[in-house]
């Protein structure tokens, strides 16, 4: 306990007390500013397209995310013959480090990256983007490798679930004539619902928090185009030297995890409790 509030309640209470303060992060004399950094927060559009980037790629991902990873488990949870390498290989993208994997996609959607040069070689020429450096497709680009990445991870959860459906149970309904979907809908849904209430948790935070990605395939840029209140956070304290500013964002970062994550959970519990 003495170890865990040294490391990490001691550093949280501070931190919080910063956000009230024109900290510059060197200077130890500084003034205690009330909530002018929070107000700031309003009125910076900076700051405001911050948010609603970091909103829309957090919604995306786990939308987009975990319908594939389902779709993925589908068809690995099947009796193909290459199901174990195929879980393998989709898995394989998930224990990558992520700056790693936003660094080789960077060079694959650079202008003369791999993705253009295919898109030349089969006669797609004119689908050839600046897949970064576009305001309009950057931020999609930034989901579509997300998911890339992590779509095998949500399989995996996804696929423990569906092996825990009694295969009985299909088999009865098959007898009773029941299709696919309904098979799917009715029995095997209700048995994901731990799986979809982890998932959406997991990718929901993720997304929320998302850093690391962000900053190596795009910097945010082009511009302010795909700045997420993590990047901005980085920014303020190292480049701009506001930390007290950079801390009010990582304050109100960390209330939309908080109740993001908790509302979330009581709904989807809630939701689990009933479809069992």
């Amino acid at each position: 306990m003495l170890l865990f509030a040294f490391v990490v309640l001691v550093p949280s209470i501070r931190g919080v007390y910063y956000a009230f303060t024109d900290w510059d992060g060197l200077n130890p004399n500084f003034s205690f500013i009330g909530l002018d950094n929070f107000t700031g927060l309003l009125r910076d559009p900076t700051a405001v397209q911050a948010t609603w980037h970091t909103l829309l790629i957090a919604v995306s991902i786990t939308v987009i995310q975990n319908g594939f990873g389902l779709l993925l488990a589908l068809g690995v949870n099947s009796i193909i013959k290459t199901r174990h390498v195929l879980r393998v290989l989709l898995f394989a993208p998930a224990v990558i480090t992520p700056i790693v994997t936003a660094y080789l996609w960077r060079n694959l959607l650079g202008p003369e990256g791999a993705v253009n040069s295919l898109l030349g070689a089969i006669g797609l020429t004119s689908w050839k983007q600046d897949w970064l450096g576009n305001p309009n497709l950057a931020l999609w680009s930034i989901v579509g490798v997300i998911v890339w990445q992590f779509g095998g991870y949500s399989m995996v959860i996804f696929l423990a679930g569906l092996q825990s459906v009694p295969k009985e149970v299909h088999e009865a309904a098959d007898i009773d004539g029941a299709g696919p979907i309904r098979r799917f809908w009715s029995i095997t849904r209700p048995f994901l619902a731990p799986a979809f209430t982890i998932n959406l948790m997991l990718s929901i935070i993720g997304g929320i928090k998302l850093f690391d990605q962000v900053y190596a395939l795009t910097g945010g840029g082009p511009g302010h185009a795909t700045d997420t209140l993590s990047t901005l956070i980085y920014k303020d304290a190292f480049t701009l030297g506001e930390f007290g500013y950079s801390i009010a964002l990582a304050v109100v970062l960390t209330i939309i995890v908080a109740v993001a994550s908790t509302g979330q959970y009581l709904v989807l519990s809630r939701s689990e409790r009933a479809t069992l």
